[in-house]
């Protein structure tokens, strides 16, 4: 039977390796693991991800000297250690015991005794690390240092709001297909079957779940009345005033919750583009489950040469790849894989989408970019530079309830009780 403390170790040691994502290496763990050690392998990877930038520098106080490229998974079942300890309810002797039978079960016995003085260490003197290390600021806001530079840099008045709202876990929030059921209907199948929820505040068609709980055993959830989808990217329809018979990319599509919206909000056509192969077989099952059609390409967005047919469209949809610093609540791997250098090369790949993606819309016709980031380089910043290179491109205000507004596009913060961290801008290309 496998350890379930070595299987979440290993898929954690893929995040610190930046080898893959607990999307990418999770789900491997899980299918090795026994049914009911599946929900503590989640916790573990998790909560060890969320609360990583404490965790790291508590270890780095208590090691002698950092651990080998090849001891990461060593590494790792040390932080989940400190984490059971810091943050779960296990005692503490039960987090010691556990984390040092996981190591031996790695086959490096000589890491038996560092985990097992390491965790007891901390045991011991937490308190008073505690007090050294909030002198540190990644310490304090449990964010890397160079994350919290940058916000406070672009959001001087907020920057604290943000990194406050990443940690706690995001409510299980749902979009309703309206072509199958309407909103009111559906909150009373929720609540027959025992699941409060509330209409959610800025989307149409959204709803948020009191509880979370497992999306199969919802109601309609076979019959394809709703999706999973945070409320912030559930705004995009409304925004790109779709009408019948409109010609719409959804470019960058994957998982294609995106791609179901717009053709459960209007009679339209979409071209799907999405780069990763591994990827569309979710956005098939999502189409299926919706009953809806779209024509999918597996492709690279930023180069038309290689996909387009020359039928121009008039609408566009750019969710382009970002930094998803938007969205740490829900992906707090994200702490760990993002540097401040990935961010200039996402930079890079988004205006070129705009700048290619631009010639495939149709006079008349809008193109919509979107990002769950919250650094104004991969947004308002970022848009304005693609808008002094195409000064035929105009930016459209976005009138709206929600979000700050920019000089260009809308920001929506993230918010502890309702929407993540998302980014809208709004172009227009004149007839």
């Amino acid at each position: 039977m496998a350890n379930p403390r070595l299987l979440a170790a290993q898929a954690l040691t893929s995040v610190l390796c930046h080898q893959g994502s607990l999307a990418s290496s999770l789900p491997k763990a899980l299918e090795a693991a026994e049914h009911g050690d599946r929900a503590l392998i989640q916790q573990l990877c998790y909560g060890t991800c969320r609360h990583f930038p404490q965790l790291e520098l508590i270890a780095d106080q208590l090691l002698n000297k950092p651990m080998k490229a090849q001891d990461q998974d060593i590494y790792a079942l040390i932080l989940m250690g400190l984490y059971q300890i810091k943050a779960m309810r296990t005692p503490d002797y039960a987090a010691v015991d556990a984390t040092v039978q996981a190591t031996k079960a790695s086959g490096k016995r000589w890491a038996d005794k560092l985990v097992n003085g390491v965790l007891r260490s901390y045991i011991r003197g937490g308190e008073d690390l505690a007090d050294v290390l909030n002198e540190h600021d990644a310490y304090r806001y449990n964010h890397p240092q160079w994350l919290i530079s940058k916000l406070s840099n672009h959001w001087p008045d907020h920057w604290q709001q943000i990194l406050a709202a990443n940690d706690p876990q995001g409510a299980l929030t749902l979009r309703v297909n309206t072509r199958k059921i309407n909103r009111e209907d559906f909150m009373a199948a929720l609540t027959e079957a025992g699941h409060l929820a509330n209409a959610c505040q800025h989307s149409h068609v959204g709803v948020q779940l009191v509880k979370a709980s497992d999306v199969i055993q919802l109601p309609g959830f076979e019959e394809g009345w709703f999706s999973v989808q945070d409320e912030a990217p559930q705004l995009c329809a409304q925004l790109l005033e779709l009408e019948p018979g409109h010609h719409v990319l959804d470019a960058c599509a994957a998982p294609g919750g995106k791609t179901c919206h717009l053709l459960e909000a209007e009679d339209v056509s979409v071209v799907a583009v999405e780069l990763e192969e591994r990827r569309i077989g979710r956005m098939k099952d999502n189409l299926f489950r919706m009953d809806l059609q779209a024509q999918i390409i597996c492709a690279d967005a930023s180069e038309p040469d290689q996909w387009w047919d020359g039928k121009s469209f008039d609408r566009i949809l750019l969710d382009a790849p970002c930094s998803a610093t938007g969205v740490i609540r829900r992906n707090p791997d994200i702490k760990i894989l993002r540097t401040n250098k990935s961010i200039l090369a996402l930079a890079q790949l988004q205006i070129k989408l705009l700048t290619n993606l631009w010639p495939l819309l149709k006079p008349g016709g809008y193109l919509l970019y979107a990002t769950c980031s919250v650094l104004r380089q991969e947004n308002d910043r970022l848009v304005n530079r693609f808008l002094k290179q195409q000064p035929k491109a105009q930016h459209c205000a976005i009138k709206a309830d929600w979000g700050l507004p920019l000089d260009i596009g809308r920001q929506l913060l993230p918010n502890p009780t309702s929407h993540d961290g998302f980014y809208y801008a709004k172009l227009y290309k004149p007839l």
